[in-house]
C-alpha cells in the first residue's frame, strides 16, 4: 500500500482537532502526517505558506490540494473510504471544493474562536 503524505498547520487549534480525530481514525497507520510549522518538515514539496493556505496530500506521488486533498486522506480511512470513493466523481468533487472555498473564507474566524476558547 502507498504511504499517503498529508501536510497540515499544528499552529492552528481547528487543524489540530482535525488531524488528531484523522490520526485516531487512521488505525492502520496509512497516512503520514507532516506538520508544515515544524523544522522537520524540510520534506515539503512547495513553499509552505502555499501548504499553510491551502490543504494538501501527495497520493501516489501526485500532489493534491483542498478537496482533492480530503478524498483521498478519506480514501486511506476504512470509515470514510466512501465518501473519498464518491469524491472521485467530478461533480461530487466540485461540490466539495466549492465547500472547502467557503470554509476557507470562515477558517480565520473559526481559528481565532478555538484560540480565544483555549485563553478563557
Amino acid at each position: 500500500m502507498t504511504k499517503l503524505i498529508v501536510w497540515h498547520d499544528g499552529g492552528c487549534p481547528l487543524c489540530r482537532r482535525e488531524i488528531a480525530l484523522m490520526r485516531w481514525l487512521d488505525r492502520r497507520g496509512a497516512i503520514k502526517f507532516v506538520d508544515v510549522t515544524e523544522e522537520s518538515a524540510a520534506e515539503c514539496p512547495i513553499a509552505p505558506a502555499d501548504l499553510l493556505a491551502r490543504f494538501h496530500a501527495s497520493e501516489d506521488g501526485r500532489l493534491l490540494s483542498g478537496a482533492a486533498a480530503f478524498a483521498a486522506m478519506w480514501r486511506a480511512i476504512p470509515l470514510l473510504r466512501p465518501i473519498g470513493l464518491a469524491a472521485r466523481a467530478p461533480w461530487v468533487l466540485a461540490m466539495l471544493e466549492r465547500l472547502y472555498v467557503m470554509f476557507l473564507r470562515v477558517r480565520p474566524t473559526l481559528q481565532r474562536l478555538l484560540a480565544d476558547r483555549r485563553t478563557a
